[in-house]
């Protein structure tokens, strides 16, 4: 008999939870679970306990809590979130203070006070029940990271400073004070934007994260904040509107939604009267062979749950176009993962379907790094990464369009004139391109491969000035 002690990844947000219990006892806790909960319930029954506890680090503003759906879905658990920081929620929780502490078998679970990400953050110290004072691992939650720590500006500039001096607090006064040897849990991994290039790794310890985490290596709490808020990424869009949904209590499903299969008539008779979002989730290169007039490609990758986000007002159906009707249940846990709980229909048969009903598509043309690189200044480029992304280099005489603000900086440029739209490897350029296409742009190109392709051909690489 024995701890059972299991790390659960959520991809595209890069989310940790975990699964703590004894399995002497048969009892469990999930920590930060995402909603789309069967796969806790499944380990749960592998491992052969029962959860009874269900713990939030804070209220999330990177995907939607699944705390509540899990308690509807066990049925014997209690959901734990923080007390401190005037943390308030609109459901039923319990809510714990720094130093509680909660047993599973022969380990402790100490809850301890860690502000900064966000006022009411917590994190998890695990221990040997014997020697408390003595932990071996520590769930930080969104307060520490490898190589990162959690940004504090969600909340808005005016609060921005105090949760920055509150967050070199909390790395100073508590994290640097444990020994070296214990072993950091943390809640996301490298991709999340809820921390500065956090890194590949998915656990550390604190001796490794003193040494190398540029986070730790700050004794001034000015310099901190100033480096905290200027290294933070850009905030996606949706993270406050799932910080109220969190605080609220998102809805209890009980299962994934149903999405209605439709025949392609009745699929673009939906399209038609406008009664959902029209989401293509196919790879780039099937999308850009044809597709439905005004769909937007967001790839059926983890990735979805991210752009979904930035782009899509929930209050919306969805209407989806699948590579195989089979991918139904992975495409719609991808989407409420980041609250996205309404959908109009899926294409049965797919586009096969659409194309063996005499039905109108429009073309994506692909264009490939060599033609690009011929075609000169003849073609304007967009390059729709991120801003770090743009500063470590780029494509000569590209123009710089973060993609969440391509439709607003894309109205200065040439509608009719060749244009070609890449990223790092062509996923978020067909997005971009299909929503230029939206926006009127008749002679638009996605390009396969994008940033890495053009790496791999060793063509001339451009850096801004800021950079160089």
């Amino acid at each position: 008999m024995s701890l059972i002690f299991e790390r659960i990844e959520t991809d595209g947000i890069a989310e940790l939870s975990y699964l703590l219990g004894d399995d002497s006892e048969g009892i469990a806790a999930v920590f930060d679970p995402t909603p789309d909960v069967d796969k806790y319930v499944e380990l749960a029954r592998e491992k052969k306990v029962s959860i009874t506890h269900i713990f939030e680090t804070h209220i999330h503003a990177d995907l939607m809590s699944g705390s509540r759906e899990l308690c509807a879905r066990v049925d014997s658990a209690q959901i734990y979130g923080s007390g401190e920081g005037g943390a308030e929620y609109g459901f039923a929780i319990q809510k714990i203070k720094d130093g509680e502490a909660f047993d599973f078998g022969k380990t402790r679970v100490t809850v301890r006070h860690t502000p900064g990400h966000t006022p009411e953050h917590v994190s998890y110290e695990i221990a040997e029940k014997d020697s408390p004072q003595k932990p071996w691992g520590v769930l930080t939650g969104d307060s520490l990271f490898v190589s990162s720590a959690g940004r504090p500006d969600l909340l808005g500039s005016a609060q921005s400073k105090k949760l920055a001096a509150q967050q070199f607090h909390t790395l100073r006064d508590y994290f640097l004070k444990l020994s070296d040897s214990v072993i950091i849990h943390p809640g996301h991994g490298h991709g999340s934007p809820c921390g500065a290039d956090i890194g590949d790794r998915l656990e550390s310890t604190i001796g490794y994260e003193r040494d190398s985490n540029p986070f730790l290596q700050f004794t001034d709490v000015k310099e901190f904040t100033d480096y905290a808020l200027s290294t933070a990424p850009p905030v996606p869009a949706y993270y406050p509107r799932m910080k109220k949904v969190n605080a609220k209590g998102p809805e209890i499903l009980g299962n994934l939604p149903i999405v209605a299969a439709l025949s392609a008539k009745a699929f673009k008779a939906a399209v038609d009267k406008k009664a959902g979002v029209l989401i293509d989730t196919r790879d780039m290169l099937a999308f850009g062979g044809g597709h439905i007039a005004g769909a937007l490609n967001i790839g059926a990758s983890p990735m979805l749950s991210i752009w979904a986000g930035w782009f899509l007002d929930p209050k919306k159906p969805v209407l989806l176009v699948l590579d195989a009707d089979s991918d139904i249940e992975k495409v719609v846990k991808f989407f409420i993962r980041t609250g996205y709980t309404k959908f109009a229909g899926y294409l049965a048969g797919g586009m096969k379907a659409w194309n063996g009903a005499g039905l109108p598509f429009e073309e994506l043309p692909q264009m490939s790094v060599h033609e690009l690189k011929d075609a000169g200044k003849s073609v304007q480029i967009f390059d729709v990464r991120s801003p770090d992304e743009w500063n470590g280099g780029h494509i000569p005489n590209a123009q710089h369009l973060f993609l969440p603000e391509i439709r607003k900086k894309a109205t200065k440029f040439d509608k009719t004139k060749p244009t070609a739209v890449y990223c790092a490897s062509g996923y978020r350029a067909s997005l971009g391109a299909s929503m230029l296409q939206q926006e009127g742009f008749t002679n638009v190109h996605n390009v396969p491969g994008s940033w890495g392709a053009w790496k791999a051909a060793k063509f001339p690489v451009e850096k801004t000035e800021e950079a160089s």
